[in-house]
């Protein structure tokens, strides 16, 4: 469930207000906001995860950091924090930035109060956010600020969760998100640096995506960079059934560790490409996977969930468990 409680905006306060609320400790809330590698999993929309690339919470601190489209497009920001009351309170300028740091005047400025409380068994954050005009206001909304405060925070009950108790044997879990959007998680007992070179490394690759028994990998070529391309086929070995297939397409982000988004289409078929968001979040040293498939319609995405995707990658999930993680360790 949406851990938001409420969200409005004010326009003769010019402000906008989120409120949410958590089965944690307020210490445990807090420090979800207080460590930049937590923050990042969920301060920024789905799609458009955040990158603190400095991070100094102190009163006359700053911290800088990006949002990144699937697209690749960088949306900077930097935050010039005024107040630290841990864990109580924090309070920041929210400003947007150019490529060399400065704040960039041609978009809104805003200042945020972050408070934090005890409630009953649980905590609350209340997200208060003023601006200097009712234009600034206006044009935030439009940015769709508010449904972005929305769509960040729901993700904050998985950062607040234990990994280990929220997803670990659980296999792979697919959710519907809407009409054009799927979201796979599948979490590991292993580092994150282990999960990447599985799934960025030929030869580790060959070793255990491959679906289901009585299949090989028979071409695994990539140029990992933003704009590169790639291309991957298998053919069923023996007496297997079934075709030789492959799918290719392009790498449009490629962020080492944590993120690789790709277009992707079936070698052939007469089908537009979809898009694929793949995450990489570790904590005390579990990895979640989470995939998010942009389909170009119902219909196709419906298609390709009846092929049984799902069984199929948890079947060469375990195997990547099974063969390849341990001899990587």
């Amino acid at each position: 469930m949406m851990p938001t409680t409420s969200v409005h905006t004010d326009p003769e306060e010019l402000t906008m207000t989120l409120v949410a609320e958590f089965p944690v400790p307020v210490e445990r809330l807090w420090g979800a906001f207080a460590d930049p590698r937590q923050l990042e999993r969920f301060w920024g929309p789905p799609g458009f995860p955040a990158t603190f690339t400095t991070f100094e919470l102190r009163p006359g601190g700053r911290a800088d950091y990006r949002m990144t489209s699937p697209q690749g497009e960088r949306f900077l920001s930097l935050w010039r924090i005024s107040e630290v009351d841990e864990p109580r309170r924090i309070v920041f300028e929210d400003l947007f930035s150019t490529e060399d740091g400065e704040v960039d005047e041609s978009l809104p400025a805003s200042e945020t109060v972050l408070s934090f409380e005890s409630v009953g068994s649980g905590s609350r954050v209340t997200v208060l956010t003023s601006f200097a005009s009712s234009a600034d206001l206006d044009r935030m909304l439009e940015m769709g600020m508010l449904e972005g405060y929305e769509q960040a925070f729901g993700q904050l009950d998985t950062v607040l969760a234990d990994l280990r108790e929220y997803a670990l044997g659980k296999g792979t879990v697919t959710d519907l998100v809407d009409e054009t959007h799927v979201r796979i998680t599948r979490a590991f007992d292993a580092p994150r640096h282990l999960l990447w070179r599985a799934h960025t490394e030929p030869e580790l690759m060959r070793r255990w995506l491959l679906g289901p028994d009585g299949w090989e990998m028979t071409v695994c070529e990539n140029d990992l960079v933003p704009g590169g391309s790639y291309r991957n086929a298998w053919a069923p070995v023996g007496d297997t059934e079934g075709e030789p297939f492959g799918f290719e397409g392009e790498n449009l982000v490629v962020d080492p560790e944590r993120r690789i988004v790709t277009t992707e289409r079936m070698t052939g078929a007469p089908f537009p490409a979809n898009t694929n968001d793949l995450q990489f979040d570790e904590a005390d040293g579990v990895t979640l996977l989470t995939l998010l498939v942009t389909y170009p319609d119902q219909t196709q995405r419906d298609m390709i969930l009846t092929t049984g995707m799902t069984d199929g990658m948890e079947t060469s999930y375990q195997r990547l468990e099974r063969e390849v993680l341990p001899a990587t360790a």
